[in-house]
């Protein structure tokens, strides 16, 4: 039986226009990425790996081409509809943490519950999420008392709170030591086989791509097979 897919792309080009001269950023993509799948995204520094992940998951539209998420065409959706639909489908984690430093780390991991105003499944939620990522007894700690790999935990539990389908990382080991980075990488394997959340994430790292299902290879905007 074939696979549904979580992401589809098909035509996807992005330009950008730098002065008089025109940068293309993705060329022509056509790529599936089905339910259940663990994909890293590789290739050299400016080659188009931030870009895909961006037009995957609704951050940057594509110059053109069709963008489907779980059979929605995200270029259908106006603003607020795709902000919805990110914030109910989707999942992301980026290299920077982006953690609030004047929130607690529950706090931070309960901010995509800001339109849910059910408290006690939030605090449920929370302590689940709290004891998948090893963060348990840490929850009242600010993020400047963490280290850099409990950091991108609480921003990966962060990511998991709305129970999204798809959870898109970029670089999320690029700040973090070789332990951190591959303690990162086997809980998004965990998070991949246990909860059947589909994964995608860009790194530079091969060893630590190698532990996904799929390797994709990008350069100068163009998919390698």
């Amino acid at each position: 039986m074939l696979k549904q897919p979580a992401i589809h792309l098909t035509g996807v080009s992005k330009t950008y226009k730098r002065g008089q001269e025109t940068i293309t950023a993705l060329s022509e993509i056509d790529l599936r990425i089905n339910k259940g799948e663990f994909v890293a995204i590789t290739g050299p520094s400016g080659g188009g790996k931030s870009t895909l992940l961006q037009v995957m998951g609704g951050l940057d539209a594509p110059t053109s081409g069709i963008v489907q998420v779980n059979d929605v065409d995200l270029g259908s959706l106006n603003d607020a509809e795709l902000s919805r639909f990110r914030n109910q489908q989707l999942g992301f984690v980026f290299q920077f943490f982006y953690l609030q430093p004047f929130l607690t780390v529950g706090q931070n991991i309960v901010l995509p519950a800001m339109f849910n105003t059910q408290a006690s499944a939030i605090t449920e939620r929370l302590h689940e999420l709290a004891t998948l990522v090893g963060l348990q007894d840490r929850i009242d700690h600010r993020p400047g008392e963490l280290s850099g790999g409990q950091m991108q935990r609480c921003s990966i539990a962060r990511a998991l709170f709305n129970k999204p389908s798809t959870l898109l990382a970029d670089e999320p080991t690029g700040n973090l030591d070789s332990k951190n980075a591959e303690r990162v990488v086997d809980l998004f394997r965990s998070i991949n086989k246990v909860m059947g959340v589909t994964i995608v994430m860009v790194s530079h790292d091969s060893s630590l791509a190698s532990k996904a299902d799929r390797i994709i290879s990008i350069k100068d905007g163009t998919l390698n097979d």
